[in-house]
């Protein structure tokens, strides 16, 4: 029983809590989460069984009014990544120029992908390409269930998980990683479109509606992952003959995971998500190995070429495809569900990884994120999808007799069509239930630190309360979403998914319209550093001696005293002169102390060189001495405000602030 003094601290404390929320952000939130859950409850009970048709006709209602939109931003995002990895903007530091990350690359990479797509690559690594098998798009031109539709089949598959998906989180994670650590800002979605709308606006209810639609979409993004997970969680064991599918498993395993990743979330990012996600990418890496190498080995590694080239192909064939004349669905079904999913989970994968990403380039930053999860997601459909589909090609075995596919068995099913024993099969199947459960937490737990942070207006250190509250939230809206649906379950996650990521696609547009302003302005005052000799080369020198020595014994005594002058222990003569007049003025490393040993390389003098457009030039009409206009060279979008903030403090224009208030301080004459 709790003391007199512990009761009356509790409802400080909660008060405390409540104080610390974001109220604009955090109510308008919850209420329509609740509203929503609501609606597809009522609607569920409202059609009885003729709910899938009605859940489908939602979704097909909404996919094809604004589904032209996502295939247009998406298609655009993944261009603009390109565009800052490969130009100048990526030598840019997410946070001080002198940070280096915090995270090793494998905890780094391990968390990025268990949170960005760990269930989704479990559930549809083998599920997906049997369906493209089975019921191939028109645009294909392929016919159902043959060698040329299961070929394309990968390639299909790894559009919709590939660069394509990894470039949505790209531009939410860029954003975030450069607003936050480079400057300054709160770690919250509205930050990202300070340079279209300004600060006040920000601060204002556009900034309070903006991380309202982001932590919305992600409640109902990640809610559709954790059904998914849920539903072949409950598949796996009942195909084990463990137990009955109900809707009280279900429930049972909703609510345990639940409870695990509140105990993950508790524990912080360093600790508890860190450690889950990397034993979630080792399981995850011994279940494709075994299957690897217990399967057809040799065909899967002539399959991994081929897909990576089919992969390659399909690209331009549907980066535009909106499904305009088609009459299959496929589009719909497919392309603009995974998109919209992707969509709806960007504020949650990107600010998970701009959280730990602090210390990376940019090129480092979108290099990694798309192109490393992108070769994985190759291995992955290669090793699952690619066998399941050989083993439908040569015996029928893993789609039903009337061609029906069973989505939630269909990973199960392929271990028993390997070539090994049933204390294998069991073995392989208990480790995937482990991986779609860890991957199942780590999106639990990561997310509501996302979600959380959101709802306090961008601050990263939250108290434990407000973090569990979000994990019960995102366990009672999977287990609602899959309960209203019944069998439409699916159907019901794909609506939500759709329905959430459209506010949320203006938003990452504007972002991207940021973010080009930004990046802009930091290449136009990113200094190219020039080195200057003011000397010859060595093998420079040995060509002019040998050129004017008339014997061995001149060209030895000649090398002798050139290079013993290149050394810097003489200034030069003769004719062997200097660097221009021009830079006469320049001091060397060596000119400090003329009398002391030059170091090898220290006879170069390194100049940090700004490129000026020729507009912002001006000529002094008396000298012709060349001006600059700084004011119409460079124009920084967000230039002169300053936050009372950890996050402003330990940024790089934070850093720049105290170095001026230091300097204005101290030297006066030195400030600019």
């Amino acid at each position: 029983m709790a003391s007199p003094a512990e009761a009356d601290r509790r409802p400080n404390r909660l008060a405390e809590v409540w104080r610390g929320l974001s109220k604009p952000v955090f109510v308008p939130a919850l209420l329509i989460i609740l509203v929503a859950l609501a609606f597809a409850t009522w609607y569920g009970a409202a059609y009885g069984d003729d709910a899938e048709t009605a859940f489908t006709n939602l979704r097909d209602g909404i996919g094809g009014t604004v589904g032209w939109w996502y295939v247009l931003v998406v298609t655009t995002f993944l261009v603009f990544a390109f565009w800052a990895a490969l130009s100048k903007v990526g030598n840019i530091r997410l946070g001080r120029d002198d940070e280096r990350p915090e995270f090793s690359r494998f905890s780094w990479f391990a968390m990025l992908f268990s949170a960005g797509m760990g269930i989704g690559l479990v559930f549809w690594g083998v599920a997906e390409p049997l369906n493209h098998l089975m019921s191939p798009p028109e645009i294909a031109g392929n016919a159902a269930g043959t060698p040329e539709a299961g070929r394309a089949a990968i390639g299909q598959a790894l559009f919709h998980w590939g660069l394509h998906a990894w470039g949505i989180y790209v531009v939410v994670g860029l954003g975030l990683a450069y607003m936050s650590f480079r400057r300054g800002r709160p770690l919250s979605i509205r930050w990202l479109l300070e340079p279209v709308f300004g600060r006040k606006l920000i601060e204002s209810w556009v900034g309070h509606a903006i991380d309202v639609f982001a932590i919305v979409g992600t409640i109902f993004g990640v809610a559709t992952s954790l059904g998914q997970g849920a539903l072949q969680l409950q598949a796996g064991l009942v195909h084990l003959g463990w137990f009955s599918p109900s809707n009280a498993l279900l429930l049972g395993l909703v609510v345990v995971v639940t409870a695990v990743g509140t105990l993950s979330v508790v524990s912080g990012l360093n600790k508890g998500v860190r450690w889950l996600s990397n034993a979630n990418m080792t399981l995850a890496a011994v279940l494709a190995l075994c299957v690897l190498l217990v399967g057809p080995t040799v065909f899967l590694f002539q399959s991994m070429v081929q897909n990576t080239g089919e992969y390659l192909q399909t690209l331009p064939e549907l980066m535009f495809v909106t499904g305009a004349g088609a009459t299959d669905g496929w589009t719909l079904s497919w392309t603009l569900f995974n998109q919209g999913w992707f969509l709806s989970w960007a504020p949650f994968v990107g600010m998970f990884i701009a959280r730990i990403s602090r210390g990376r380039t940019i090129r480092e930053f979108i290099l990694g994120v798309m192109l490393a999860p992108t070769v994985i997601a190759i291995l992955w459909f290669t090793i699952f999808g690619s066998t399941g589909i050989l083993h439908q090609l040569q015996n029928g075995s893993m789609v039903g007799a009337d061609g029906t596919i069973d989505t939630n068995t269909s990973l199960f099913l392929l271990f028993e069509n390997l070539p090994v024993g049933g204390g294998i099969v069991v073995a392989l199947s208990v480790i995937a239930l482990l991986v779609i459960t860890l991957f199942f937490i780590t999106s639990s737990d990561s997310c509501s630190l996302v979600v959380d942070v959101l709802s306090h207006g961008g601050r990263t250190e939250t108290p434990r309360a407000t973090r569990v509250f979000w994990a019960v939230i995102i366990g009672v809206v999977g287990a609602l979403l899959l309960l209203a649906g019944g069998e439409a379950a699916l159907t019901v996650l794909q609506v939500s998914s759709i329905a959430g990521a459209a506010p949320l696609s203006i938003i990452y547009a504007l972002a991207v319209i940021a973010l080009v302003r930004m990046l802009r302005f930091e290449m136009a005052t990113m200094p190219r550093y020039v080195r200057i000799r003011p000397q010859a080369t060595p093998s420079a020198l040995v060509a002019t001696a040998r050129k004017e020595a008339d014997d061995e014994e001149e060209l030895h005594r000649s090398l002798r005293e050139l290079l013993k002058e290149h050394g810097g222990q003489a200034p030069p003569r003769g004719r062997f002169k200097g660097a221009s007049a021009a830079l006469g003025g320049l001091e060397t490393a060596t000119t400090g102390n003329p009398s002391a040993p030059a170091a090898r390389g220290a006879d170069t003098t390194v100049l940090a060189v700004h490129d000026v457009p020729a507009h912002a030039t001006t000529v002094d009409s008396e000298t012709g001495a060349i001006g600059l206009d700084g004011d119409s060279a460079f124009r920084d979008p967000i230039a002169g405000e300053v936050f009372d903030t950890p996050e402003f403090t330990a940024s790089a224009v934070g850093a720049e602030h105290e170095t001026e208030e230091l300097l204005r301080k101290y030297a006066p004459g030195n400030g600019r």
